[in-house]
């Protein structure tokens, strides 16, 4: 995967600094990293680390202060939005807050072929939710006449997974989508991840505190404190061997995390 005609994004000394009033804070410094075609690589750190300013950085969310985020070659900064977003998808840590609470997750799900180029009528929309629905684990009887509040977190991540099944993004950027779901859930939605990168050759960030998930979902993992990333490396390398005092430190604090289970991984 290290060929440079592999790599899909390119992430170079990318800084955002906040200001209020005389007062600034350096949320992202100088960061620079790439992913390839059909990775999955971690973007770890705790609350604070600056990973969720560069997922909306990288989301096009948020203007960076410097530095550049290219994109398949093009530079982002002048990419037309809505065609970046068909490529670049996000999945959020709070999927609730991604729909809208008066629209049934039909609507919802028909209204994400807006951001497509190529029309469909409601008759192929609909076949096309009912396939991405059952590629999630999900009853489409169940789910498609019901609101968001009628729903749990976990059916609503995987029904934000299954939107990107519809989309069929290049780069899927997932800030903490496991945060608010119980561990049983949280397995299914790494394996849907699997999933998306196996059928589509969807190249995913995902974003998280978890050192233990990053591990058991990635190809490499990034470590990222203060602003910086510490740390980088294959993810058995990170975590068998790690170098950074921070990245010991994560590491150290899940208890499960012990060479034993690490060794068991992929058996």
């Amino acid at each position: 995967m290290s060929s440079s005609n592999n790599v899909i994004l390119k992430v170079k000394e990318l800084t955002k600094v906040f200001s209020s009033g005389r007062r600034k804070v350096i949320a992202v410094d100088h960061v620079s990293f790439d992913i390839h075609k059909g990775e999955i690589v971690s973007l770890v750190g705790q609350s604070g680390s600056g990973k969720t300013t560069t997922a909306h950085m990288i989301l096009n969310l948020l203007k960076p202060t410097s530095g550049n985020i290219v994109f398949e070659d093009k530079d982002i900064k002048y990419v037309n939005k809505r065609a970046y977003w068909q490529n670049v998808q996000g999945i959020f840590q709070d999927p609730f807050s991604s729909f809208n609470q008066f629209f049934v997750v039909k609507k919802v799900l028909r209204d994400t072929f807006k951001i497509l180029d190529k029309s469909f009528n409601n008759k192929e929309k609909d076949r096309i939710i009912v396939k991405a629905l059952e590629d999630v684990n999900i009853d489409p009887d169940d789910v498609l006449e019901k609101y968001p509040f009628e729903l749990s977190g976990g059916q609503m991540q995987r029904i934000m997974i299954a939107r990107i099944f519809i989309i069929k993004p290049k780069l899927v950027i997932a800030d903490e989508p496991t945060s608010m779901i119980d561990s049983i859930l949280r397995a299914n939605i790494l394996e849907l991840f699997e999933k998306l990168r196996n059928i589509q050759g969807t190249s995913i960030m995902f974003i998280t505190h978890d050192i233990g998930l990053a591990y058991y979902v990635s190809d490499r993992i990034f470590i990222m404190h203060n602003g910086k990333i510490v740390e980088e490396g294959d993810a058995e390398q990170v975590i068998m061997n790690p170098n950074h005092p921070y990245t010991k430190g994560l590491i150290e604090d899940v208890p499960t995390l012990h060479k034993e289970w690490l060794l068991t991984k992929g058996s």
